[in-house]
């Protein structure tokens, strides 16, 4: 069965609309905008209770002392943060003559030659995460660099050598030989942050070293989709603490100097928005990373929306609607990836998927999430509604990169 174009209804409903392509993989592209940095305003607290009253503290009663909490975090984290530069030679070919017909019949169409190579050059941040040398980044900030070199705070560079990158969480970790005695960024973790905690950015925005900026949680778990990077599979934390570009793959910290989260992205559209890594999940893929290199990603091959009742509803009254939704709760296929599992499995596009294996699925964000959280090559049962029937289907997972 073929369906033609959504209804106008239900693009104007694009604001509700959780669009995430499980199997395609798009260019990384970092937002970068000039955030303001906002008046932190505490709510909440995280790590131990016993330094409960300095995460309450607001700045200026802190500082009232030798020495503020958010300098002590930084005293406690600071050397262990790395600038890192990158390199990366292109190459192009032109065709000089080809606007000349003269010389375009002597050549021949296929002429061309090569002009001199251009140097590119990236800048962005990183942390130590273990005395033999292994640094955490983002993968925008190293991925096809020729040449990675590591800053350390003291002043002293090393070579970088990229160990492994996984571009669908925007993770790298990169190793330097520098003895077995670095410093090392102590980790925190993300569960036990609350919305209203202190965040402290730390790393090299726009090239300026050992910058810090001070703000608080904005929120959790906020989806890559909302954020506007659909290609990749991350909640992020999101924060008001002044982030840059040259701030990516630095640490996000709490007020006791834990990391909590990577800086990597920001909104072009906002003031004072930006968005870190949870550091628990960035554990988990630099494990995997310092194991295997690479990490590998089952999908399904669906692009896929939120469906309300509400919001088929809109569609259905719409007299120009090309099709009528259920008017329930579940996931609508928008798109079926081309030879994808998917595909195999016979699911289609307005298909409404209810439960995976007996779970009730609400969310596009939820299905991304049971997805990811499965093992590659497992079956699972899929109970969807077509029309006015229910079909169970079998899905066998596949590794995302493969997907075409």
């Amino acid at each position: 069965m073929r369906f033609p174009k959504l209804s106008r209804s239900l693009r104007k409903l694009s604001t509700h609309v959780l669009a995430i392509a499980l199997g395609v993989l798009l260019t990384v592209s970092t937002l970068q905008v000039l955030p303001s940095q906002a008046e932190p305003a505490p709510t909440g607290t995280s790590g131990d209770t016993s330094n409960l009253i300095a995460q309450r503290q607001s700045p200026a009663s802190a500082a009232i002392g030798s020495t503020s909490f958010v300098t002590a975090a930084v005293n406690r984290v600071g050397s262990a943060v790395v600038r890192i530069d990158t390199e990366r030679t292109i190459t192009r070919r032109v065709d000089p003559f080809s606007e000349d017909p003269f010389f375009r019949r002597f050549f021949g169409e296929g002429f061309s030659q090569q002009v001199p190579s251009e140097q590119l050059r990236g800048l962005g941040s990183g942390f130590i995460i273990d005395k033999s040398g292994l640094v955490l980044t983002n993968a925008h900030v190293v991925d096809k660099a020729d040449k990675v070199t590591v800053r350390l705070k003291d002043g002293r560079t090393f070579e970088g050598k990229v160990q492994g990158i996984d571009e669908v969480t925007d993770l790298a970790v990169v190793k330097i030989n520098a003895g077995n005695d670095l410093p090392v960024a102590p980790l925190g973790s993300s569960s036990n942050v609350q919305v209203g905690d202190w965040a402290i950015a730390v790393g090299n925005p726009l090239g300026f070293d050992n910058t810090v900026t001070l703000g608080i949680v904005s929120t959790l778990k906020r989806s890559s989709a909302q954020v506007g990077i659909s290609d990749k599979r991350l909640d992020f934390i999101q924060t008001d603490a002044a982030i840059n570009p040259g701030n990516s793959g630095g640490p996000l910290l709490n007020g006791l100097g834990e990391v909590i989260g990577i800086n990597t992205a920001i909104r072009p559209d906002a003031m004072g928005i930006g968005f870190a890594i949870p550091i628990d999940k960035a554990k988990a893929i630099a494990a995997q990373l310092q194991r295997d290199g690479k990490v590998a990603h089952p999908y399904l091959g669906v692009q896929m929306l939120t469906l309300t009742p509400d919001l088929a509803k809109q569609n259905n009254i719409d007299p120009n609607s090309p099709i009528q939704i259920p008017e329930i709760n579940g996931v609508f296929v928008m798109r079926v990836v081309p030879n994808s599992p998917a595909a195999s499995a016979g699911i289609r596009r307005g298909d409404v998927i209810l439960q995976v294996d007996g779970k009730a699925i609400t969310s596009a964000e939820q299905l991304q999430n049971l997805v990811e959280d499965s093992r590659l090559g497992q079956i699972l049962q899929v109970k969807l509604q077509r029309g006015n029937q229910t079909q169970q289907l079998s899905v066998r997972t596949a590794e995302l990169q493969n997907a075409s």
